[in-house]
């Protein structure tokens, strides 16, 4: 009996330890009662800790009293939403294919519970042998990371019954802007280009802010709704970077030919977020234009429209350029002057100037997105028209067709005229 006793009245006896210090007087005679051993410590009532003082459950307290969530010596943390499964993509309604690019395929669907219209971007994991992309991951990271009213949103990212069907749902918008652009009869305003440079400028700008490199910015991946709202979409490429720029190299396989910044054409290793003003500068000038200003077949090609617009580098406008690895390779054309003014000679001093600033060939003077949305050229006349008076379009992306063309040669119809598109048809 007295070894089954012993088990629970070991721990009984440092519970108590910690309650008072009655049991300290037992085997000790009454008159030395009161006197403290000489070898004994005694604890200050102030410093004793008492099962009060105790945040955990304690036999002794009662079980109505009131305990404090944490403790009162730590700050309280922010609290995080639950950690929740992937849902189903069977909880969409697969409407049509949008189109299909290098890293997935992008479907028009349907939230079977909200009936709300998105867009399921499909990825391409049939052929991953080490496991998940890091293109897929940078994609989610950086539209998790930019959220901005300029870049489409994202909702969530749903499975399908493999390991290799996993969707990305996001916000369905009408449009893409490249699309746009052939289909238009006529060009957009002028105050409707500031506009959507201004946005476009914003949206860059945020992902800057936030270390975002997009890498892939050109008119196709620019979305646009009816509302006169362009979104930045397809981060496939984007990447996160620090300062300094390009710790242990960076790629070249980088942004569409057609939109490609001279330093990473002639392969420098190291690039920041230069590469995606100039990018930015292109589509300026698409939109100019309603053609792509540098309609290249190849990478020697589209180096010799760049020096043909702008003059070959010097010293004085890229310092730098001897020093990049395939500058001896190539062959620089005599000096020439640039040809902006032949090539856009209706735009004003300022819009030449912002152009002109966002196509600079050292990258360290090219413009960045902060400072292109402070200039002067979108303070001049005209102004930026409001997004809600821009034009209505039928969407390809959501199968619409228009029963009969356009009756004007000038401009589609247009919110400002109060006038609702009333004719569309499901194919």
């Amino acid at each position: 009996m007295s070894t089954a006793n012993a088990g629970p009245s070991t721990p009984s006896r440092k519970r108590s330890k910690w309650d008072d210090d009655d049991d300290d007087n037992v085997g000790i005679d009454p008159p030395y009662s009161q006197i403290p051993p000489p070898k004994r410590r005694v604890k200050p009532k102030a410093t004793k800790i008492t099962a009060e003082k105790l945040p955990l459950p304690c036999p002794s307290r009662s079980p109505s009293a009131t305990r404090p969530s944490h403790s009162i010596y730590v700050p309280q943390r922010t609290r995080h939403p639950p950690i929740l499964p992937s849902r189903s993509v069977y909880c969409y309604e697969r409407l049509n294919q949008i189109e299909e690019g290098s890293y997935g395929v992008v479907f028009r669907a349907r939230d079977k519970q909200t009936g709300d219209i998105v867009a399921l971007k499909k990825l391409k994991l049939d052929e991953e042998k080490n496991g998940f992309p890091i293109t897929a991951l940078r994609e989610v990271y950086a539209l998790m990371s930019c959220r901005h009213e300029n870049v489409v949103g994202v909702r969530e990212v749903v499975v399908g019954d493999t390991l290799t069907q996993v969707f990305v749902v996001m916000d369905f918008i009408e449009h893409d802007l490249k699309s746009l652009l052939t289909l238009m009869p006529s060009p957009f305003l002028q105050s409707e280009i500031k506009t959507l440079m201004l946005q476009l400028l914003s949206a860059v700008n945020h992902c800057h802010q936030n270390w975002i490199l997009h890498r892939d910015l050109k008119t196709s991946n620019l979305l646009m709704n009816n509302r006169g709202t362009i979104k930045v979409a397809d981060f496939g490429l984007a990447r996160r970077y620090g300062d300094p720029v390009g710790v242990g190299g960076m790629t070249q396989l980088v942004v569409t030919l057609w939109y490609r910044a001279p330093e990473i054409l002639l392969g420098a290793s190291t690039y920041s977020t230069a590469v995606d003003m100039w990018s930015v500068g292109c589509i300026f000038a698409e939109l100019l234009l309603k053609e792509p200003l540098f309609q290249a077949k190849g990478e020697i090609e589209l180096l010799s429209m760049i020096f043909k617009l702008l003059g070959p580098p010097t010293k004085n406008s890229w310092p730098d350029y001897s020093s990049l690895p395939l500058a001896k390779t190539i062959s620089l054309p005599s000096p020439q002057p640039d040809q902006f003014r032949q090539k856009f000679q209706y735009m004003t001093t300022a819009g030449i100037n912002l152009l002109m600033s966002l196509l600079t060939y050292d990258p360290e003077r090219r413009i960045s997105a902060q400072e292109a949305l402070q200039h002067v050229y979108f303070t001049e006349s005209p102004l930026p028209k409001h997004p809600d008076l821009f034009g209505s379009f039928p969407s390809a992306a959501a199968g619409e067709k228009r029963r009969k063309p356009f009756d004007s040669p000038s401009a589609p119809v247009r919110a400002a005229d109060y006038k609702f598109l009333t004719d569309f048809e499901m194919p």
